[in-house]
């Protein structure tokens, strides 16, 4: 038997103009990411099938995107008297019920689209004993959709979306970039440190128990090039308890395949929430201090700051498990388009 032959093995259809308008339209993205789904998927499992559905003839810059994620682009033509969407909606029906019926060793069928006209299929899906995690932009999302399925994600929270939002409202800057080169920058790898708790930190939301062996496989699947020999280390396992001595990780059990988790209690998280605390009460004017300043401030004081390598999505996210604590409050501000944070009490 194969290692990972308990892993799920998961299949992606994308109702393609449903996310790329909602995105557009809800959180201001010029061109829909397929990144951050395909991480969430490659914590979860691996991905077998990965199908977009559109009439690509409106989505030419979006067309290159995809094809460096596998995705393959399911062409729906405009017919004449016919409705481009439900043409959509009907191919990715068909597809997602013949892979059902024909492809037994498909465990996990992830529909992304917030069109409630899917909650049929994601029923029939889930009678055929296949889980379904469903993927859509929290505002496009129809109410009847997420009850349907085993699990919903909102596009809007996963990890890298806050960082395009963000990128989409700051000023454009003119790059020049050499002759020939690719006109689609290629991301960063991210450090070693942050890979290993935000793989980690996303697995635990699906898992109840992560193996080191898990971790490994999820994050080759995340980035196939990664090898801990150049980082330095002879084996997974050595990294991994380097990472508990810098009390990133905690390590439990078996010494050739220990049990990962987060770090729990006092610790460098702790330590994050402390200088938040801070800078908050520092930067809080009458109304409170605006969020977008906050990260800035933060990595003045503490350079190696930051809130991906303690295992959050990103800083949004991390200042939500703040508040959650009660050690600042958060709320809201429509004319100032941010959220307000203030201390506690």
């Amino acid at each position: 038997m194969r290692p990972d032959d308990n892993e799920e093995r998961i299949a992606v259809f994308v109702d393609y103009e449903n996310l790329a308008i909602g995105a557009r339209q809800d959180l201001g993205i010029a061109r829909f990411d397929f990144g951050p789904i395909a991480r969430a998927m490659a914590e979860r499992g691996r991905v077998v099938y990965r199908r977009a559905y559109a009439d690509w003839s409106g989505f030419d810059d979006d067309r290159r995107h995809l094809t460096r994620h596998q995705v393959e682009l399911v062409e729906i033509p405009q017919r004449m008297g016919a409705s481009r969407k439900n043409s959509a909606d009907i191919k990715m029906v068909v597809d997602a019920l013949e892979l059902a019926f024909e492809r037994d060793f498909v465990t996990t069928i992830v529909i992304c689209t917030g069109d409630s006209d899917f909650t049929p299929l994601v029923q029939k899906l889930r009678e055929l004993d296949r889980r379904v995690i469903g993927i859509g932009v929290r505002d496009s999302t129809s109410r009847l959709l997420p009850p349907a399925c085993d699990e919903f994600l909102y596009y809007d929270s996963l990890e890298g979306v806050e960082a395009l939002i963000a990128a989409s409202r700051a000023p454009k800057k003119k790059v020049p970039t050499a002759q020939g080169a690719d006109d689609e920058a290629v991301a960063e790898a991210p450090p070693l440190e942050e890979l290993v708790v935000s793989t980690l930190a996303g697995m635990q939301g699906s898992n109840e128990d992560v193996r080191a062996s898990t971790l490994k496989r999820a994050i080759t699947r995340i980035d196939p090039t990664f090898n801990e020999a150049d980082h330095g280390f002879r084996g997974f396992t050595e990294l991994l308890r380097h990472l508990a001595g810098r009390k990133r990780v905690e390590l439990s059990g078996a010494k050739r395949d220990p049990e990962v988790d987060l770090v729990t209690g006092d610790g460098p998280a702790q330590e994050g929430f402390d200088l938040l605390v801070a800078v908050v009460a520092a930067k809080s004017t009458k109304g409170g201090a605006a969020l977008s300043s906050l990260k800035t401030e933060m990595n003045r004081r503490d350079v190696e700051f930051n809130e991906r390598a303690l295992g959050y999505g990103g800083f949004l996210q991390f200042c939500k498990a703040a508040a959650a604590r009660d050690l600042v409050a958060m709320v809201w501000d429509d004319d100032r388009g941010d959220y307000l944070l203030t201390p506690a009490g």
